[in-house]
């Protein structure tokens, strides 16, 4: 069941049926509009409406359940959400990452430890395994796999893709669309030992996808784990909130006043793509980070995020042109267009169109002075 918007439930409201008690006021809102509208975003009580038909009361008990609950386990929280798609409104908890270490294996002491010293850091996030789950035994910060299933969590046993797969989508659909108290619970998705890491891999991001709020191996592989990160790290974001870096001027490899001069926006991505060419570059480089919203290149330049004069304004705050000999600064390929005005704002550089991939950077740089 979804929720009604403040004109659907305006229709079951006196003013809309012209009928007696029409903008009585009584509720403290001066229309009943007014009232609908303030109900719809959950700011009053149906209650202070003394003439609201029963159906609506009904309805906005439906919608005042939680779809989903959320679940703490050992400091990590799974589960409370309440849209299908993040562009609703916007994930709330990343799918955790857990891994079974078996004390009864011979090798388990082995397995504990690259589990525990496992990190990734990607667009400035550091990423490690999130729950340690054992059995046959206890360790410090770790979880039992028998306290796991005391907790108010719903398990699947991976089998076959088509039923796990369906079974997710059903119980996310449930608790989301209908509000169905016997599909609140967080669900987890467990893997058994395999040899098929292709398979595992494939089927884990399917599921990240569609809609496990923890994934538990017992099997454990770096590879897997790092592939599976970075794609969570893509899909819990904030599509209202994107990620970015401090709008600045960064140095590589010990810039002097000679050295190249690139320039991107404060996108998170973009600049950590930029900045990890600079960084593997034989010669030192300066980057000039526009501010932007967190917005793509192109991005910001249609929404005007991008202009010349923000170009020059930046340039201006940080005294760029009296810390440096060199006069050429090079812009993103996508921006290719906006040379020409780029020139005419920025008279102190010349103005130099760079590539339109990060992965690029390295031949251009090769290739510039030829």
């Amino acid at each position: 069941m979804t929720e009604l918007s403040g004109l659907q439930i305006f229709k079951y409201l006196p003013a809309a049926k012209k009928a007696e008690h029409t903008n009585c006021k009584e509720c403290g809102c001066p229309t009943c509009m007014a009232f609908a509208l303030k109900l719809a975003k959950h700011n009053i009580d149906i209650e202070k409406c003394k003439y609201a038909p029963e159906n609506l009361k009904e309805i906005c008990e439906q919608n005042a359940k939680q779809p989903q609950k959320t679940v703490e386990i050992s400091g990590v929280k799974i589960g409370g959400e309440n849209v299908l798609y993040r562009h609703e409104k916007t994930f709330i908890n990343k799918t955790a990452l857990a891994v079974v270490i078996d004390m009864a294996a011979p090798d388990w002491k082995e397995k504990y430890e690259r589990v525990k010293n496992f990190e990734i850091t990607r667009v400035n996030e550091h990423l490690k395994v999130d729950l340690i789950i054992v059995k046959n035994g206890t360790l410090p910060d770790t979880i039992t796999y028998e306290e796991l299933k005391k907790l108010p969590l719903k398990e699947i046993i991976d089998k076959e893709f088509s039923s796990t797969a369906n079974e997710l989508i059903e119980t996310r659909k449930k608790a989301v669309l209908e509000k169905d108290e016997n599909c609140s619970n967080p669900v987890y998705v467990y893997f058994k030992h395999t040899e098929d890491k292709n398979l595992l891999c494939a089927k884990a991001s399917y599921y990240i996808c569609k809609y496990a709020n923890m994934l538990v191996f017992e099997d454990f592989d770096e590879y897997l784990l790092t592939a599976l990160m970075t794609l969570r790290q893509n899909i819990f974001t904030d599509p209202q909130k994107p990620l970015q870096v401090e709008s600045k001027i960064y140095e590589f490899n010990n810039p002097d006043e000679n050295s190249l001069i690139f320039m991107t926006t404060n996108f998170a991505l973009t600049f950590f793509a930029v900045a990890n060419e600079l960084e593997s570059l034989p010669v030192p480089s300066y980057l000039i980070v526009t501010p932007a919203e967190g917005m793509s290149v192109l991005t910001a330049w249609s929404a005007e995020k991008f202009t010349a004069k923000m170009v020059a304004k930046t340039l201006k705050k940080f005294d760029f042109a009296n810390k440096v000999k060199n006069r050429k600064i090079i812009i993103p390929g996508l921006l290719a267009h906006m040379k020409d005005e780029l020139q005419e704002e920025i008279k102190d550089f010349e103005i130099i169109v760079g590539t339109v991939d990060a992965f690029a950077i390295g031949d251009f740089v090769k290739n510039l002075n030829k």
